[in-house]
């Protein structure tokens, strides 16, 4: 049977997930609608939104759901600046996600944005000096919009840091924690971000669905337009997914602990093989995610070859899966990029066992063997 490491580029839906989804389906009505039917699904809607808010730290009203997690970033970031005209100025990091750095990119050559890089050191971590730098003369700087944990090699931000520096320049924040929700606690109001992007398939949840907390102080403008049916986003909304993602939410674990240790039974494993370095934060960093480039060897040959051996891992991010390039988080890194062709991100879930990180560790041997032979 297969072993699945790959809970960052989709998690399984647990039962109790399904039968919610289920069951939501079978409701008719466009939550819209005044009429009986309707008025039945916006219940269900509105329920499941006060679920999402709750296990984010956030008001159901500042929940807006969207089509998914980079819908979400999209919406935050671009929907940021058009409301900060004329400032041009977004401060980020080469390391983001490329829902980001795409965002960002089409701003640039469409918008006229100056995109300012901060800096990142050797974990993926953004250097609060750098950002501190950036926003010495903040009259134009639009937004800063960051990770909250770093989706390829696991290390956790400095949210709270991040937020209070451009807070008191007066500039706005974006941080994306597609990563970070359901592994660590995302509780927007404590950190005080502005926004706050989210996706249902990542705990759980159906693909498809996902959401933006929107502070009651935070102005943006929509990227969709057609109704008005939720603040700063138009479109039929889908009741039974929120009805799902708000059942995936409530399962969210109080604790971490026992996934950590999952994760460093793996990690010390990694660490004893020959030509083997473990990427990101040693100790601040995604209790399920484990992050290893491999000498002399070629992540995509590692990923076919654990795959026939009956174990889905990544190379790095999923939306990028099939595109041959080095990654663009390792490069910030300062990772060379001959190393950093070596790359694996091996990510676990709840139902991850040691059983399962012991098979792993009894083949990966052989498949270095296999790798550094064909490279």
């Amino acid at each position: 049977m297969a072993i699945y490491l790959d809970h960052a580029a989709t998690s399984p839906m647990p039962p109790e997930v399904r039968a919610a989804y289920v069951d939501a389906l079978a409701i008719v009505g466009n939550p819209s609608s005044i009429h009986g039917h309707g008025q039945a699904a916006r219940d269900l809607l509105e329920t499941a939104r006060e679920g999402i808010a709750a296990s984010l730290g956030a008001d159901s009203v500042e929940v807006v759901l969207t089509g998914g997690g980079t819908e979400s970033v999209n919406l935050a970031i671009k929907g940021t600046y058009w409301a900060r005209s004329p400032r041009r100025r977004i401060l980020t990091t080469r390391a983001e996600h490329h829902a980001t750095l795409d965002s960002v990119a089409w701003l640039e050559a469409h918008e006229g944005a100056v995109i300012d890089f901060l800096d990142v050191d050797a974990a993926g971590r953004l250097s609060l000096d750098s950002l501190e730098r950036a926003l010495a003369e903040p009259d134009d700087v639009a937004l800063v919009t960051a990770l909250w944990a770093n989706n390829e090699v696991g290390t956790l931000q400095p949210v709270a840091d991040i937020v209070r520096l451009a807070h008191a320049a007066g500039v706005p924040v974006h941080l994306d924690a597609i990563a970070a929700y359901g592994s660590v606690p995302v509780h927007v109001h404590e950190v005080g971000a502005d926004l706050v992007s989210v996706s249902a398939h990542k705990i759980g949840g159906p693909v498809g669905i996902g959401a933006l907390v929107v502070s009651r102080t935070a102005t943006v403008e929509p990227l969709l337009h057609g109704g008005d049916q939720q603040r700063t986003r138009s479109g039929t909304q889908d009741a039974a997914g929120a009805v799902a993602f708000a059942a995936a939410a409530a399962l969210i674990p109080a604790t971490a602990e026992a996934l950590a240790a999952v994760r460093d039974r793996l990690r010390d494993g990694l660490a004893a093989l020959p030509g083997v370095t473990l990427r990101g934060a040693r100790d601040d960093r995604l209790p399920g995610n484990v992050h290893a480039t491999f000498a002399g060897t070629d992540g995509d040959a590692l990923l076919y070859l654990l795959d026939r051996a009956g174990f889905s891992v990544s190379t790095g991010s999923a939306c990028q899966a099939g595109v041959a390039e080095v990654s663009h988080v390792l490069l910030a890194m300062g990772v060379p990029a001959d190393e950093a062709r070596g790359a694996l991100r091996f990510t676990l879930g709840a139902e991850t066992t040691p059983a399962e990180i012991d098979a792993l560790l009894a083949v990966l041997p052989d498949v270095l063997a296999q790798a550094r032979a064909a490279s």
